[in-house]
């Protein structure tokens, strides 16, 4: 057993990244700033898309795309249920319903199959997931779409390309900055889109309903003229968690580079053990992947999934769990009256999935340790 725990992830944190915080406390500038406008270029410039929005977190952002849209009562946005809560919860908070879709069983990745078969005239929206870093068939389910908005759930694809691009390069899509993921501010989102005026309703939503930021580079400050347009809220993103970000992105091709050696070795040490089974890559298209996530499935006679994570944690391993399914959770259950078998791969993976240790710091030697844990406890 090892003598310290391995912790599931650990965000990676350089000396650069604690300086462009010290220089962000010495500037005098602290919230919504310069280095919110500098992490906002960067995405564009990444991405290859036009307008960006740096916000507190991605279900902000997805809150203010509700109200962008005037999603409302008889209105549907179709999602996977394989993913966080967050964005089913703005989907109901803002009215609408949300109309959950079965996933490949093998990718955990929405299809255009499975998407396909849940569009009605009443669907305003259509919400995928690029999961754990390997993305959906955008080209398919823009195809089905047809002119129904496909926004991107791109809070796993930092460092995620589809046919050479990079996701979010056009449309619309949501980027997640929380502290587990390929890159960090802490807490943090971003809003990416091709279309000016969406893109200029969600930078009001997010400040009061102002329609400008707190700062301008001109004005080193906000126009006192400036005028409530309607009534928003406060989901911008301090410089302080931005200048994280910014310093992040420089590395992120170095990051991920990193978590895919690791994910590689898994696989590796993992092809000869039968009970545990990574997910597949998606087929059909030329994709780069973030690895963002190493996920298996737990297909043991002898213990079930969540006794597997116990064992592992007593063995000085942790573990994690991307995602209970939302449709089977509590409130789904109870108010739209969901009830097991309807999402028969989605429900199977919810039971079985186990994302293992998966950080730039670790080692090969840890990947190893884990490994060795993993047969223990299946011995």
């Amino acid at each position: 057993m090892r003598k310290e725990f391995l912790p599931f992830t650990k965000p990676s944190i350089s000396e650069d990244d604690i300086q462009a915080v010290n220089n962000v406390l010495r500037s005098g500038w602290l919230t919504n700033g310069p280095q919110n406008q500098e992490l906002e270029k960067a995405l564009c410039e990444l991405s290859g898309n036009k307008y960006a929005v740096a916000l507190s977190s991605a279900t902000a952002a997805m809150h203010l795309l509700t109200k962008a849209m005037e999603l409302g009562p008889g209105d549907e946005v179709i999602l996977p249920s394989m993913t966080w809560v967050s964005m089913a919860n703005m989907v109901v908070q803002s009215g609408a319903t949300p109309v959950f879709c079965d996933v490949d069983r093998e990718t955990l990745l929405a299809t255009p199959e499975t998407i396909a078969e849940k569009i009605t005239p009443k669907t305003k929206m259509i919400l995928p997931v690029h999961f754990a870093g390997a993305p959906f068939d955008l080209d398919g389910v823009r195809k089905v779409a047809g002119d129904i908005p496909v926004v991107e759930d791109a809070a796993h694809a930092a460092g995620t390309y589809y046919k050479g691009k990079h996701i979010g390069s056009t449309g619309t899509a949501i980027f997640s900055f929380h502290a587990i993921k390929n890159i960090t501010t802490g807490e943090g989102g971003l809003f990416l889109s091709d279309n000016e005026k969406l893109a200029s309703d969600i930078r009001a939503w997010k400040f009061h309903g102002i329609g400008v930021d707190a700062f301008d580079r001109q004005n080193k400050g906000r126009s006192p003229q400036a005028e409530v347009m309607f009534p928003g809220f406060k989901y911008n993103l301090t410089d302080i968690c931005a200048a994280i970000g910014v310093s992040q992105l420089k590395r992120l091709e170095q990051i991920n580079a990193k978590r895919r050696e690791l994910a590689m070795l898994y696989r590796e040490l993992l092809a000869n053990i039968p009970e545990i089974r990574p997910l597949a890559d998606p087929e059909g298209y030329d994709f780069t992947h973030a690895w963002h996530l190493f996920i298996v499935r737990v297909d043991s006679p002898k213990l079930d999934r969540n006794a597997f994570m116990n064992e592992l944690k007593a063995e000085n391993i942790g573990t994690g769990l991307h995602f209970r399914c939302c449709h089977l959770q509590k409130f789904y259950r109870e108010t739209y009256g969901f009830t097991p078998g309807v999402l028969p791969a989605t429900e199977y993976n919810s039971d079985h999935i186990c994302s293992l240790p998966l950080f730039p710091d670790m080692t090969a030697d840890d990947v190893q340790d884990v490994v060795d844990a993993i047969k223990k406890v299946l011995a």
